[in-house]
């Protein structure tokens, strides 16, 4: 019996030691990509003609297909940043936004975001920038 003490005391340390890895890097969100979109921005799928939903910031964005969720989408808020792009420096580092889903994009990228956001995030020229987001 005292020969499975060791091996018990060795399996929780290792376990324990898991558990502080895992909360010592909290994953902060999804990661996908981002493209961006001119006016006109209107109509939109979420809300007509109707300009009074669009953010004062300007920083709003289309969902694509993979968080529209059939309109639920409409109105939700995310935090998203820009983590990568194919030309190196094309992300503004250290900067995130926050967006507000204003109407839908029927294509595979995560976000479609307005010019304003997309340049808040990464250098212009970019046609598709990897990003982290998370709903608020």
């Amino acid at each position: 019996m005292s020969s499975s003490l060791p091996t018990l005391i060795q399996s929780s340390s290792f376990f324990i030691s898991l558990i502080v890895l895992h909360l010592s890097f909290p994953c902060r969100g999804d990661v996908g990509t981002a493209a961006s979109y001119s006016a006109p921005y209107l109509p939109t799928a979420c809300y007509g003609t109707e300009a009074t939903e669009f953010p004062s910031s300007n920083l709003f964005a289309a969902a694509g297909d993979g968080i529209w969720d059939n309109g639920a989408a409409c109105g939700r808020q995310y935090l998203v940043r820009c983590i990568s792009a194919d030309q190196p420096r094309t992300c503004i580092p250290d900067q995130s936004i926050q967006i507000k889903i204003v109407d839908y994009a029927p294509t595979a990228t995560t976000l479609v975001l307005s010019d304003k956001a997309f340049g808040s995030l990464a250098n212009t020229s970019a046609a598709l920038i990897n990003i982290e987001f998370q709903q608020v």
